[in-house]
């Protein structure tokens, strides 16, 4: 009989393994049980000969509502009164999703302005050119 590494699965700190489990394995980790954060996924395999391994997965866990911020960005620096728009919305679960209040509005990117100006002096330009042809 061919014997298998085990897997040990940890959160974080904790000395206690979330699950003890032999290789290979499908392991389905529940994040709501985290409070939202940064979190680190130790996992040490032990091989039947006693070598151990071990790999750190740091990941960060969002379960609660979303929460999107217009007008000011993060380390920003700022100056005078800055209007800022402030949008929370739940997701549901992962078998509804909650569509009210889960769109935050924008406002309109300033490259946008940009493109649409190019693109109406790119019109002007044309129909002055194509005209200025049929003239003669």
């Amino acid at each position: 009989m061919e014997e298998k590494s085990k897997i040990f699965l940890f959160i974080d700190d904790n000395i206690t393994p979330v699950a003890e489990l032999f290789a290979p394995v499908n392991f389905e980790l529940d994040t709501s049980k985290l409070v939202d954060g940064k979190h680190l996924l130790k996992i040490v395999s032990k091989d039947p000969q006693g070598k151990e391994g071990v790999r750190l997965i740091p990941f960060e866990v969002r379960n609660g509502p979303s929460i999107a911020v217009e007008g000011i960005k993060e380390n920003a620096i700022v100056d005078g009164k800055i209007p800022i728009m402030i949008n929370a919305y739940g997701k549901g679960s992962q078998k509804n999703f909650l569509i009210s209040g889960s769109e935050s509005p924008q406002s309109i990117p300033f490259w946008i302005f940009i493109l649409l100006i190019l693109f109406i002096a790119w019109t002007i330009y044309y129909f002055t050119t194509s005209s200025a042809i049929n003239l003669f």
